[in-house]
């Protein structure tokens, strides 16, 4: 429950990031961190076109350097994108001036407002900072497709049992994600539409 939806009192160390939008309105926001790579992000964009769904994806500057081609595929079919720094650091490993070279290294190949720290990790000075150039996004629910300790049916699981209105719900388009995310993003994004809900993209 602690890494799946964040306690009252984890977010109110960054009271001015985005945790969770709109309570009262039936709709969740779909996002997609730690990519682009060729062997999990267009599977993710074809399933998104399958039902229609934008999604908003936190890329790592040196997947984007690597791999322009799916960079270009997730602009291409209209979806969101953010910064997720260039390395995927740690801001605690990381001085200030060192974090925000790397988030800036990133954001001179994505182009976004919209940031969202690897692992969730700030030092106090780097939140401060980076709030003054971006919107920083976290999230409502964590699906941690990416644990070894986990299957896709319990990675689904987690969906069932945490998405709510206004939820930012994170999935992963990586290596260490791949077999998880192709069992339970399909049956998450059929239940929630089941349930109700819409999809909507995360606005600079």
């Amino acid at each position: 429950m602690l890494i799946e939806q964040p306690p009252f009192l984890f977010r109110a160390i960054y009271p001015e990031a985005i945790w969770r939008i709109n309570e009262s309105e039936k709709s969740v926001y779909l996002t997609f961190d730690d990519g682009p790579i060729p062997e999990v992000t267009p599977w993710v964009l074809d399933l998104l076109d399958t039902y229609q769904i934008k999604a908003t994806f936190f890329l790592v500057g040196d997947n984007v350097r690597k791999h322009p081609q799916e960079f270009q595929m997730i602009l291409e079919r209209g979806h969101q994108v953010g910064n997720h720094t260039f390395n995927h650091i740690k801001g605690f490993g990381r001085n200030l001036q060192a974090y925000m070279r790397n988030t800036e290294k990133a954001n001179q190949l994505i182009h976004s407002r919209l940031f969202r720290p690897p692992h969730g990790h700030l030092k106090r000075s780097q939140y401060m900072e980076l709030k003054k150039h971006y919107k920083i996004i976290m999230w409502d629910l964590v699906t941690r497709d990416y644990s070894k300790r986990l299957n896709g049916k319990q990675v689904f699981r987690k969906v069932k049992k945490y998405a709510r209105n206004g939820s930012i719900i994170t999935f992963h388009d990586s290596l260490k994600s791949k077999k998880n995310i192709e069992y339970a993003l399909p049956r998450a994004i059929e239940w929630l539409l089941k349930q109700g809900y819409t999809f909507k993209t995360i606005d600079e």
